[in-house]
């Protein structure tokens, strides 16, 4: 177990899985005992060793090529749903048993990322701090007498552990990002709508957003590149758009920070020194800092807590707490509590309010490409937190709370430790739809700092490149080879270039394969076939082509039976993905391999 636990990041586990060295069922095997005594409060509920060697055994069937996230382990939040297994939202009276799956989660186990267990949480995803569950504080990966962050807090320790290689939370007012400084790790909130939230209890429904931790921003990117994509069942779900500006390919950029006297570090001398140097880090990226006004940030930050949105922390619970608010936490109960106060006219003030602070944020963004903020100002002890829990809490909540009212995208990213040896971690911001330049910049700044993989002591032994890396382009593109009507010019062509496909090569596959035409409804398709032993095999003439894994998923999804994805070996040896034939369709088919491709069967039956 010494040699698989704790894990690093996805890319490394997946090679040791492609050179044999580990298979999935012994990595869950590991984490099972590893997780046993969970002092620190981590988990709700642990799937058992046996549901954990089913999707393990099921995933060892299958081609690596195929599953983006071949065996990777993951973590959950507990308001977020696992078909069969309790969602309590950090209160056990509230509990339910899905039948399915949250579609996010239902997209990354379809990629071959395996469901660890449930992660505690601040009941109802009410705090930023880690300590409101009835389950226990969960407490931080590095000085357990401090607080983890919230409501996140069991997915972000469980990545920093190195336990699982990432985790979903969730992120209302900064329940993404204020755990992954606190830990060590990248918080990714993405775009709100990039993520479908079907199947997640919300918070406040109209802000609330799946978010992403692991280990380093391009691990994020590989996640987000498999669970994004519009869900037309979640009425806050969209499109994502193209983004203005990478930060990879930019020699320049602009950077807004806070006025010296509009910045708050609580007390907490450490943390604005590292805050400074994280300035510095990002000039000497090229980065050109512009101090803004954050003045209308922090109105628009307050309308969450202490404007009309507390009472829709209320209607996603509301049942439930007019009958039961006892059994929920005090705090929490507070708060929701709170929610009777704001009539339906406060509601409509607070939106006209919003609209005016956004036209006042809108204007910043004239003169910066990012923004950058501390996560939190300061951390606080345990018991620190249990004395004070709405002030202290509010304090966390100050660069965090106005994201999601703006629809802004952000990334938590490490940023040094303090002289007590605790994290600490700076966010940067863009308005919509920029989420992946911010997670490219993040990867430059983690280049920078060379930290620790979260609380492993582990260092990152394949560091990224200042500009995107290889690693990062296959993270979220795959190459795949097309035999018949998906080839250029031909009638389904327009499936791969809708998707934004990319033409790579003409060439050919190794000499053991057979194309077969169809007999189907039109279009005409080919079905290829690798020979058995001792038969006759060509090449086949195939055109290689490049997709977004998130569009390499709808594209399979719409293909038809008898034709399907696997892999083939091209001439020149190399293996890829492919089209390839069930070899029962082929025994009503025209053998038509003498041609050597499609294309020249069909200029064939033209003649």
């Amino acid at each position: 177990m010494d040699k698989i636990l704790p894990l690093g990041r996805i890319p490394s586990l997946l090679h040791r899985y492609a050179t044999g060295e580990l298979k999935p069922s012994q990595v869950v095997e590991a984490i099972h005992a590893q997780i046993a005594n969970d002092d620190d409060h981590v988990w709700i509920h642990k799937l058992p060793l046996e549901s954990l060697l089913r999707y393990a055994q099921a995933i060892e069937t299958k081609e690596m090529a195929l599953l983006p996230l071949y065996g990777v382990p993951f973590a959950i939040k507990d308001n977020i749903d696992l078909a069969d297994v309790p969602t309590t939202a950090g209160c056990a009276e509230f509990s339910y048993i899905p039948k399915k799956n949250a579609t996010v989660v239902q997209k990354l186990i379809g990629a071959g990322a395996i469901p660890i267990g449930k992660t505690n949480l601040d009941q109802f995803a009410t705090g930023l701090n880690g300590t409101r569950s009835p389950y226990g504080a969960c407490r931080n990966a590095f000085n357990p007498e401090y607080i983890s962050g919230g409501s996140s807090s069991g997915s972000a320790v469980s990545v920093a552990k190195g336990w699982v290689c990432f985790s979903l939370g969730t992120d209302t007012a900064g329940s993404g990002r204020v755990p992954a400084a606190f830990n060590n790790i990248v918080g990714y909130k993405p775009t709100p709508g990039w993520l479908s939230m079907r199947g997640v209890i919300p918070a406040c429904r109209s802000l609330d957003c799946l978010s992403v931790f692991a280990f380093n921003a391009a691990d994020a990117e590989r996640v987000l590149a498999v669970s994004a994509g519009y869900d037309a069942e979640d009425i806050y779900s969209c499109e994502s758009k193209e983004y203005v500006l990478d930060f990879n390919a930019a020699p320049h950029f602009t950077v807004g920070v806070p006025r010296n006297q509009q910045l708050k570090f609580f007390g907490n001398s450490e943390s604005e020194r590292l805050f400074r140097e994280s300035i510095a880090r990002l000039r000497d990226l090229g980065g050109e800092i512009i101090e803004i006004d954050f003045n209308p940030f922090l109105e628009t930050a307050r309308l969450l807590y202490e404007g009309p949105w507390v009472s829709e922390r209320f209607a996603a619970i509301q049942e439930f707490f007019k009958q039961n608010s006892e059994k929920v936490i005090s705090p929490v109960r507070k708060i929701i509590a709170s929610a009777e106060k704001f009539s339906a006219a406060d509601a409509y003030n607070g939106l006209y309010r919003l609209r005016a602070l956004k036209r006042q944020t809108d204007r910043v963004w004239e003169n910066i490409d990012c923004l950058l903020t501390p996560t939190a100002g300061t951390i606080y002890t345990i018991q620190s937190m249990l004395k004070d829990p709405i002030n202290l809490n509010t304090n966390l909540g100050y660069y965090t709370n106005f994201m999601n009212l703006l629809g802004y995208a952000a990334v938590a990213v490490p940023a040094g430790f303090q002289n007590n040896g605790l994290p600490f971690g700076v966010t940067l911001a863009a308005p919509a739809h920029q989420d992946q330049p911010l997670l490219h910049l993040a990867n430059r700044i983690q280049q920078v700092y060379a930290l620790p993989l979260g609380a492993t002591g582990a260092i990152d032994t394949a560091p990224l490149k200042n500009k995107a890396s290889s690693e990062t382009v296959q993270s979220d593109r795959v190459r795949l080879a097309v035999c018949g009507a998906h080839m250029s010019g031909l009638p389904l062509n327009e499936q791969l270039t809708a998707r934004k496909g990319k033409l790579l090569a003409c060439t050919k596959t190794s000499s053991d394969y057979q194309l077969f035409a169809l007999q189907e409804d039109p279009p005409r398709r080919p079905g290829m076939v690798r020979v058995k032993e001792n038969e006759q095999g060509f090449t086949i003439d195939v055109e290689v082509w490049e997709l977004s894994i998130l569009e390499l998923g709808s594209f399979v999804a719409g293909i038809p039976k008898p034709l399907g994805i696997g892999t083939i070996t091209l001439a020149s040896g190399e293996t890829i993905l492919g089209f390839l034939c069930e070899h029962y369709a082929i025994a009503q088919a025209t053998d038509i391999s003498q041609f050597g491709g499609w294309r020249e069967y069909l200029k064939h039956l033209n003649r």
